[in-house]
């Protein structure tokens, strides 16, 4: 139940929402939404509020739209329900949330965004108090994957992870790239549009922390270049909605030579990076959330995961010289 520590959230109808993400259980008050009210997944250390806190403010005072966290009537950033589970609020930011990206009009906006993230947080003096290590440590991934199929269990998933484990051996991207700030998890449904079409804000902002351009834009473009999303057997890498993203990007923030080597790999990078993760999730069967109306089980739904992002990266590694020319344009 959600703790009775915001006096703003009275007498506002609260329900469910068609957009909630993976990880936190999210809910909308007001009609028209108000607030956004989440149940924090415990993944994420209370203290990620700090770092939520100092980052929109910064934002805000840069100029950018951005959700804002609600302090409750004592001042604090979120509350504790009996159960010791953390609750917060957040202001709503009207808008769309898109789930594939098939429009390159919208992979312009979308690049065009992030840029100005990216250019506001340059001049951002915060060290994060909430830090994941190795939350992008690849090599770590592909290890832990690796661990997870040598224990003792059935053969579901065990040939797509060994497929994984070979392609991540013939990557030969940069691994050490500077590190700067970065949203952290910028798949299209974390950024909000409006109804034209323009972007107007990033969502999700529990992952905010540092990290390299290539790690930051190759989760971005690995969500964004495949139009039709995650959840089919069809996955590609489509580098006209690359050309029209970086297009958008570059309007904002041009990328030195190393970045842009890092943007061309780091799509197949972090799409081999998340097929590692997925399929660990089909041994261990206790991380991701899942679709029970279409799949049987969470295991299930995490091979299929795996087995897209595989295809998305060995699709990314094709379109490698296409990418490099677009960025030479």
């Amino acid at each position: 139940m959600i703790p009775a520590a915001w006096a703003s959230l009275d007498g506002l109808p609260i329900g469910e929402t068609s957009d909630a993400g993976l990880i936190n259980r999210t809910l909308i008050a007001g009609e028209p939404p108000q607030f956004v009210v989440q149940r924090v997944s415990p993944i994420f250390a209370p203290s990620v509020h700090d770092d939520i806190e100092a980052v929109t403010a910064h934002l805000a005072a840069c100029g950018m739209v951005t959700p804002r966290l609600v302090r409750t009537d004592t001042g604090s950033l979120y509350a504790l329900d009996d159960d010791a589970g953390v609750w917060r609020v957040l202001t709503f930011v009207p808008g769309r949330t898109v789930h594939r990206l098939a429009d390159p009009a919208l992979a312009v906006e979308a690049g065009a965004l992030v840029a100005r993230f990216h250019d506001a947080t340059d001049s951002l003096d915060w060290s994060y108090r909430h830090v994941r290590p190795g939350s992008h440590d690849t090599v770590r991934h592909m290890a832990r994957l690796e661990a997870a199929f040598a224990e003792p269990g059935d053969a579901m998933g065990k040939d797509v992870a060994e497929q994984i484990v070979d392609a991540w051996r013939r990557f030969d991207g940069p691994l050490d790239l500077p590190l700067r700030h970065a949203h952290g998890d910028l798949k299209i449904s974390n950024l909000r549009f409006d109804a034209a079409g323009r972007g107007v804000c990033l969502l999700d902002l529990d992952t905010l922390s540092l990290q390299s351009l290539d790690v930051e834009l190759g989760d971005a473009l690995r969500s964004w270049c495949n139009p039709v999303g995650e959840d089919s057997p069809e996955t590609r890498f489509d580098p006209t909605l690359f050309a029209a993203a970086m297009q958008g990007y570059r309007s904002v923030r041009e990328l030195g030579t190393a970045e842009a080597a890092g943007v061309v790999s780091g799509t197949e990078r972090i799409a081999l990076e998340l097929a590692s993760r997925f399929c660990r999730d089909v041994r261990e069967d206790c991380y991701f959330g899942w679709n029970a109306d279409r799949f049987p089980t969470r295991r299930a739904h995490n091979l299929f995961r795996a087995v897209g992002q595989l295809k998305l990266a060995r699709s990314a590694r094709e379109q490698r010289g296409e990418m490099e020319r677009i960025l030479r344009t």
